[in-house]
């Protein structure tokens, strides 16, 4: 199955990445294959299952459709998501 194939038991995100997290997956955006009716956990344990780097932040805040997510919040194929790394002051 191709990246952009699925059926209905999964679904495809578009997740956008600042900071550190763009640094670890190599790339501004990307396309990610989940099972429908993911929450945000879910996801965020599955990317860090894919990018094990990800496991060394000490926080990463979930932003869906402009605002951060609610902890079991369930997501949609048609959600923006970003994922949002912590910020050091200075």
């Amino acid at each position: 199955m191709s990246m952009y194939e699925h059926n209905a038991t999964s679904m495809i995100l578009n997740i956008l990445l600042f900071g550190i997290t763009r640094d670890i997956v190599g790339q501004p955006k990307l396309t990610y294959e989940v099972p429908s009716q993911s929450t945000v956990p879910t996801l965020l344990e599955s990317l860090k299952q894919t990018y094990p780097a990800l496991q060394d932040l000490s926080s990463m805040m979930v932003a869906v459709n402009n605002e951060y997510s609610k902890t079991s919040q369930v997501l949609h194929e048609s959600d923006e998501i970003a994922l949002i790394p912590p910020v050091s002051g200075g």
